[in-house]
C-alpha cells in the first residue's frame, strides 16, 4: 500500500475493523509515520445487465441509485434510504448467483421496494420504467396501488398524504366562530 503523503510503499496496520463497506484498516507509513485509512472489499463476480434490446452492460449501483434519486426527488425520505434501497437491490441480484440478469428483473426489484418506501416515488419510477404511453395506463397503475392499500397491503412506515395533525378546513371554521373572551382592565 503506497502512502498517500510520501508515496512510500511500506506501511504497517495499526487497527482493522469490519465495516459496511468491507474491512477498514488504519495504517501508518514506515517512512513519514503519518496515518491513513484504507478499505478492503471482496471483489464480487462481475455482473452483466441484459437490456431490452439484448445489449449487455456491467451492473452499476450508481446508475440504479441515480434513477431512484430522480424518482424520489423532493420527497420527505430519511437520509440514506435511497442508498440502502439500491444496496438491497444489488445484494439480491448477487444472491441470484447469475452472471447475467435482465434489466426487467432489476427494475421490478426496485419498484417492489419503492412501493413500500414511498408511493409517489413508486409511481414516478413506474411511469418511466414501464414507459406509460397515455394517461389511462398511468391511471391503472394508480388504481392498482390504491386497491392494494385498501386491501391492507400498505406499509405502516409509508408517509401519510395529509398528516393527521394538520387542522382541516372545518376545524378552522369552527375556531373562527368561537367568541373571543376578553379581559377587562
Amino acid at each position: 500500500m503506497h502512502c498517500p503523503f510520501c508515496g512510500h510503499n511500506e506501511s504497517k496496520v495499526i487497527d482493522s475493523r469490519e465495516s459496511p463497506d468491507g474491512i477498514r484498516r488504519r495504517r501508518e507509513c514506515t517512512r513519514c509515520e503519518l496515518r491513513f485509512t484504507t478499505y478492503e472489499r471482496v471483489a464480487a463476480m462481475p455482473l452483466m445487465v441484459v437490456k431490452r434490446d439484448d445489449r449487455r452492460e456491467p451492473f452499476s449501483t450508481e446508475k440504479l441509485e441515480r434513477s431512484l434519486r430522480l424518482a424520489c426527488a423532493k420527497r420527505p425520505l430519511t437520509i440514506g434510504a435511497i442508498s440502502k434501497l439500491a444496496a438491497d437491490v444489488e445484494n439480491e441480484v448477487h444472491r441470484l448467483g447469475k452472471a447475467e440478469v435482465e434489466s426487467r428483473v432489476i427494475g421490478e426489484m426496485a419498484m417492489e421496494r419503492l412501493r413500500l418506501l414511498d408511493r409517489v416515488a413508486y409511481i414516478r419510477f413506474a411511469s418511466v420504467y414501464r414507459a406509460f404511453q397515455d394517461a389511462g395506463s398511468f391511471a391503472k397503475e394508480v388504481e392498482a396501488l390504491e386497491s392494494a392499500d385498501a386491501q391492507g397491503k400498505a406499509n405502516v412506515n409509508q408517509l401519510a398524504l395529509i398528516p393527521d395533525n394538520v387542522p382541516r378546513l372545518t376545524d378552522r371554521a369552527k375556531r373562527a366562530r368561537r367568541p373571543r373572551v376578553t379581559q377587562e382592565r
